[in-house]
């Protein structure tokens, strides 16, 4: 839609420490719950709920049980953002 992606994602463990320097990132729960660090603090996003990281901020996602979300980000946002690592996912694949 207007050049943003809707992603859906399963998350399990520990994700990297990165930002988005031109984006917002938009995580909203379908089923589960998930954390994400901040330097500063951490949040815990429930099943319906959603949560905005604003752009540039360092951020780590994690989940301790397997969690379904959904990301809302642009078209061409690498998920792990300027670092590669071996979960950097390949971008506008379909599986």
């Amino acid at each position: 839609m207007n050049d943003y992606q809707f992603k859906l994602v399963k998350i399990e463990g520990h994700f990297e420490w990165h930002d988005h320097q031109g984006t917002d990132e938009v995580f909203i729960v379908l089923d589960g719950e998930m954390f994400i660090d901040f330097r500063d603090g951490q949040v815990k996003i429930s099943q319906g709920e959603m949560f905005t990281v604003p752009k540039g901020t360092e951020h780590k996602p994690f989940a301790e049980q397997e969690c379904h979300i959904m990301l809302v980000e642009p078209r061409g946002t690498v998920n792990t953002g300027d670092i590669k690592t071996e979960l950097t996912a390949d971008n506008d694949t379909w599986i």
